[in-house]
C-alpha cells in the first residue's frame, strides 16, 4: 500500500499558520509594531493605504538587523527570544515564536530594509508569497522598515472576507492604541492615505491616555490606581464613576506590558464599581499588571491576547480592593496631578511691582439723604387685581351663570402648551383589535398612574400600558418604515451642532455615515475628531442630537451586525432618545393618541427590548383581591 502522509511544502504550511496569526490588516500592524518595540525603537511610523489592503509600512529607529538576521527572520520558527523550554516561562519580549514574519510573507509582497549602527550599508530583501526574490545592499537609516503590499493577493477568498475600509481601519486603530498606551515613552506617528491619524510624542501615561482616546479634558475623568504586594504590582488609571457609559472600548488590561483580555478581572472591576454606576454602564480603566514571568503563561493563543495566571484569585481580590481604595480616596480628597505638560506651564513676570488693591470711597456720601421720597405702603394698591375681582363678581351674577365656568377658566387656567415630546404619529383606526374592542379612541377615559402607566377600563377588567415602552415601540416602527420608504425628511439647523468624538468613535461615524444620512442627519467633518451636524430629522430638537449620536455609537459598538440589523440599531437608538419618559405627565388626549398609535403597531404588546408593554387585570383577579 502506498504511503499517504507527506510533509506540507513550506509555502502551504505558512499560509495555514497565517490563517491563525494574520486574520486581517490589523494583525499585520500588531505584529510589526511589537517587533519594532522589541528592537528598542523610540520612534515608530505607521503608514497604511486602502485600509491596509494596498500598503502597510512600519519604520522604526531601533537596533536593526544584520544581513544574515534579515534573511533568517522570514524562516518559520526562527527567533532570538527563546532557546530552551524554560525560556517560555521567562519571557520579557512581545514576540517570541517566530511565526509572524513567515506568515506575513506567505500572503503578501514584503519589502524589508534594515541597518545596524555598526554597518555602512543596510540590507534590502524582497519576498512574495514565501518566494525569495532578491537580497541586496542598500542605503537606509539605522533601524528597520517593513513594507507589506497587496495583502492576501494570493489568497483571494481571504481577501473577499475583509470588511469595508472604515471597519478595517477601526481594527487597525484599536491595535495601534493598545500598543501606544503601554509604551508612553515611545513616539508614534500614524498616517492613513496621507492623512494624519495620530501624532503622539513621548509623554507621561496620563497624558498618553488622553492623546490616544482623543477627547478634550479626558485627564479630568481619570483617577490614579496604585497597589503593590510581594508578587503583584498594579498601576494605571480608572475612570470616575460619573463618566461611566454604556460603551465598550475604553477598557484596557496590560500584563507585563502586553495587552490582554480577561473577563474574570473585568468582573473584578465591575464589582468594585457596584452601586456607584447605573446598571448596564461600563467604567473606563487602563490597568497595568506586573507579575513574575513564571506566574503567567502567554503561550495559549496565537495572538497572545489570552493569558493564564498562576493565582488569578489573588489578583482578583487585590485588584478589586485597590480600585475601591482609589475611588474612596478620590471621593474624600481629589487627586493632584503633578505630571504637567510643558505646554501648560505659565511663566509669570518677576519684575512687575506688586500693588495692593485699592478702594475708592466718597467721603461726602450720606445714607440718610435721598432725592426721592419713600413710598407709602398705605397708598399702594394693585389696581389690576381689583379690576379682575370686579370682573369676576360681575360674571358671577345670576344673569350670566351659564358663562361663569368659561370666564373663570380663561382667567386662571390658560390652555396648556402642547408637550414637546408628544409628537407621535396619530393612527387612522377608530378602535383597537377585536379582542379588546371596548377600548375606543375618543370615548375611553384614561387615567395616568404614577406618571408611568396609562390605565383604562375594559369589559373584562383593566388594561395598563407602560407609556415609555409604548412610545418607544411606536417610534421604532415609524422610523423603520420611513427609512425603508426613504421618507425621513431632514431639517436644516439654524445653529449647527458640533460634537467632539474620540478617534475610535469617529471611525464608527465614518463607517455608518450613509445610514446616518438615510435617517436624516446631514454631517461634515472638522479637525481630527470632530463632526458638525448641519441637519437632523424633522422631529429631533438640537439638544437631543448629541445624545442620539452617542446612543447610536453605543448600539453599534455593542455588537449589532451591519446591513439589515444596523438600521434596526439606528431606529432603536432614536426611539429611546425621543420617546416620552417615565414621570412625564400626559393629558387625556395624549393618552388617547398613544393608545391608538400603539395598537396600530405590528407588535404592540412587546417593547423593542422584549419587555411587556401591555398588561391586563381581569375582573376575576380584582374580585379575588377583595375575597382575600
Amino acid at each position: 500500500m502506498a504511503d499517504k502522509i507527506k510533509l506540507l511544502p513550506d509555502s502551504v504550511a505558512n499560509q495555514i499558520a497565517a490563517g491563525e496569526v494574520i486574520q486581517r490588516p490589523a494583525s499585520v500592524v500588531k505584529e510589526l509594531l511589537e517587533n519594532a518595540l522589541d528592537a528598542g525603537a523610540s520612534l515608530i511610523n505607521l503608514i497604511i493605504k486602502d485600509a491596509g489592503r494596498t500598503l502597510i509600512q512600519i519604520t522604526d529607529n531601533g537596533s536593526g538587523m544584520s544581513a544574515t538576521d534579515a534573511r533568517m527572520c522570514f524562516e518559520k520558527h526562527a527567533t532570538s527570544k527563546i532557546k530552551t523550554p524554560e525560556d517560555l516561562f521567562n519571557l520579557n519580549t512581545l514576540g517570541f515564536r517566530g511565526e509572524a514574519l513567515a506568515s506575513i510573507a506567505a500572503i503578501a509582497q514584503v519589502e524589508l530594509k534594515t541597518k545596524t549602527a555598526d554597518e555602512e550599508l543596510g540590507t534590502e530583501i524582497i519576498i512574495e508569497g514565501s518566494q525569495f526574490k532578491s537580497q541586496e545592499n542598500c542605503s537606509t537609516s539605522i533601524g528597520t522598515s517593513f513594507s507589506v503590499k497587496n495583502l492576501f493577493y494570493n489568497v483571494p477568498a481571504r481577501r473577499n472576507f475583509l470588511k469595508s475600509n472604515p471597519a478595517e481601519i477601526r481594527h487597525i486603530i484599536e491595535e495601534f492604541q493598545r500598543v501606544a498606551l503601554v509604551h508612553p515613552e515611545v513616539s508614534f506617528n500614524f498616517y492613513n492615505n496621507g492623512n494624519v491619524v495620530f501624532q503622539l510624542k513621548s509623554a507621561p501615561l496620563k497624558v498618553r491616555i488622553a492623546q490616544v482616546i482623543g477627547q478634550k479634558n479626558y485627564e479630568e475623568k481619570l483617577v490614579p490606581i496604585a497597589e503593590q504586594t510581594e508578587n503583584l504590582k498594579i498601576s494605571g488609571f480608572i475612570g470616575k464613576p460619573e463618566f461611566a457609559r454604556k460603551k465598550r472600548g475604553e477598557q484596557y488590561f496590560f500584563a507585563n506590558n502586553r495587552f490582554i483580555k480577561h473577563p474574570y478581572f473585568h468582573h473584578a472591576v465591575e464589582s468594585a464599581y457596584s452601586e456607584l454606576i447605573p446598571d448596564g454602564s461600563i467604567p473606563s480603566y487602563f490597568i497595568f499588571l506586573e507579575v513574575n514571568p513564571e506566574d503567567i503563561d502567554v503561550n495559549i493563543h496565537p495572538t497572545k491576547i489570552e493569558v493564564n495566571f498562576t493565582d488569578k484569585q489573588l489578583i482578583y481580590a487585590v485588584l478589586s480592593a485597590s480600585i475601591k481604595k482609589a475611588l474612596g480616596q478620590f471621593s474624600l480628597t481629589p487627586s493632584l496631578d503633578f505630571e504637567q505638560e510643558d505646554s501648560m506651564r505659565f511663566d509669570f513676570p518677576q519684575d512687575r511691582p506688586v500693588r495692593p488693591p485699592s478702594i475708592k470711597i466718597n467721603p461726602d456720601y450720606n445714607p440718610f439723604e435721598s432725592e426721592q421720597p419713600e413710598p407709602d405702603p398705605r397708598r399702594e394698591s394693585n389696581q389690576t387685581n381689583w379690576d379682575r375681582l370686579y370682573d369676576f363678581e360681575t360674571s358671577s351674577t345670576p344673569s350670566d351663570s351659564s358663562d361663569s365656568f368659561s370666564s373663570t377658566e380663561s382667567l386662571d387656567s390658560p390652555d396648556p402648551a402642547p408637550s414637546e415630546n408628544t409628537e407621535w404619529a396619530a393612527s387612522s383606526m377608530d378602535m383597537i383589535p377585536e379582542e379588546e374592542s371596548d377600548v375606543k379612541v375618543g370615548s375611553t377615559t384614561f387615567i395616568q398612574l404614577g406618571f408611568t402607566y396609562v390605565v383604562s377600563s375594559l369589559k373584562s377588567g383593566l388594561i395598563m400600558i407602560h407609556q415609555q415602552l409604548a412610545h418607544e415601540r411606536i417610534l421604532y416602527e415609524k422610523y423603520l418604515e420611513q427609512y425603508e420608504n426613504r421618507q425621513i425628511a431632514s431639517q436644516q439647523l439654524l445653529f449647527p451642532v458640533n460634537i467632539n468624538l474620540s478617534v475610535e468613535e469617529l471611525s464608527f461615524v465614518k463607517e455608518i455615515e450613509q445610514e446616518l444620512k438615510g435617517f436624516g442627519f446631514d454631517l461634515e467633518y472638522f479637525g481630527q475628531t470632530g463632526i458638525i451636524i448641519n441637519g437632523s430629522p424633522m422631529d429631533v430638537s438640537e439638544g437631543k442630537i448629541p445624545s442620539i449620536i452617542e446612543e447610536i455609537l453605543q448600539n453599534i459598538d455593542l455588537g449589532h451586525d451591519p446591513g439589515q440589523e444596523r438600521k434596526k440599531a439606528f431606529a432603536r437608538s432614536m426611539a429611546r432618545q425621543l420617546a416620552i419618559k417615565v414621570g412625564q405627565k400626559l393629558e387625556n388626549h395624549e393618552m388617547d393618541q398613544l393608545t391608538d398609535a400603539l395598537f396600530s403597531c405590528k407588535v404592540p404588546e412587546v417593547s423593542i427590548d422584549g419587555e411587556p408593554i401591555v398588561k391586563t387585570l381581569s375582573l376575576d383577579e380584582i374580585r379575588s383581591r377583595f375575597l382575600q
